[in-house]
């Protein structure tokens, strides 16, 4: 109901940032960019450990641990 899709990654950079990270999935989870009037949507990781969304700027060296759960969620914003 939610669209959740899981997607395992490996191999990401340590230096990457959260926000290049999902860009990086989008493609690969086939989640779109756009809605239908072709604005941008905007995707956030949540870090289950800790139950929070990481900001985009934060590197995955500093939030991820060997095995960690995150999910990616859009960010809807009412009365667009």
């Amino acid at each position: 109901m939610s669209g959740q899709k899981l997607h395992n990654v490996s191999n990401v950079p340590l230096d990457a940032t959260s926000g290049e990270l999902i860009q990086g999935m989008l493609s690969q989870m086939n989640l779109p960019q756009n809605d239908v009037s072709g604005r941008p949507l905007t995707y956030h990781a949540r870090l289950e450990r800790e139950g929070r969304h990481l900001h985009a700027s934060e590197r995955v060296g500093d939030a991820v641990q060997t095995v960690t759960r995150s999910s990616c969620s859009l960010n809807i914003d009412a009365g667009r």
